[in-house]
């Protein structure tokens, strides 16, 4: 059994999903936003969301002690401030997840929406109604927390094939007399 933690980044809101893998079941066990935008009449600084992130990240990782952790790749955004911003909230998560000295997988947005949805194009609704799907949830999460549910679900998915992998290596390897 796996408690996978999944996270999509963001400056503002980072999503967060969690479930249970075992054998061949996936259990949906909690989701939700890391708020790091502040309020309207006081913004929070930079340094500030990126606080906020990282403990964040922290607290759900001691509240719900994840055996993995994944997290969504940058994308190349028009706006390279922006990729710069995603790529400092990543770095928040991802030195959380070090901390707890949890291993770290890394999935493209494209590989992900494939893993769970089919084809690597499938917009935020297809994400959201699939992993709804998956994890059999009768209410629909927030769309952010559906993208950190779907790394989830694809790191489950990675994990699956990584064993079946092995084990076919090891069973060849035994046919041979090595």
């Amino acid at each position: 059994m796996a408690i996978i933690l999944g996270i999509d980044p963001g400056s503002r809101l980072t999503g967060y999903g969690i479930i249970r893998q075992q054998g061949n079941q996936l259990t949906y066990v909690a989701s939700g936003c890391i708020n790091a935008a502040g309020t309207a009449r006081n913004p929070f600084t930079l340094a500030e969301k990126l606080k906020v992130i990282h403990d964040g990240v922290s607290e759900l990782i001691a509240q719900f002690q994840p055996d993995e952790f994944a997290i969504e790749q940058v994308f190349m955004a028009r706006n390279p401030d922006s990729a710069l911003k995603l790529g400092q909230a990543r770095g928040a998560a991802i030195v959380a997840a070090a901390q707890a000295s949890l291993p770290v997988a890394e999935y493209a947005a494209r590989l992900i929406k494939q893993a769970v949805v089919g084809t690597g194009a499938a917009d935020k609704t297809q994400v959201q109604h699939m992993v709804m799907a998956m994890l059999k949830l009768s209410h629909r999460p927030q769309a952010d927390a559906a993208d950190a549910l779907a790394v989830a679900l694809c790191h489950a998915h990675s994990r699956k094939y990584a064993a079946t992998m092995a084990s076919n290596r090891a069973t060849r390897q035994t046919r041979r007399g090595r």
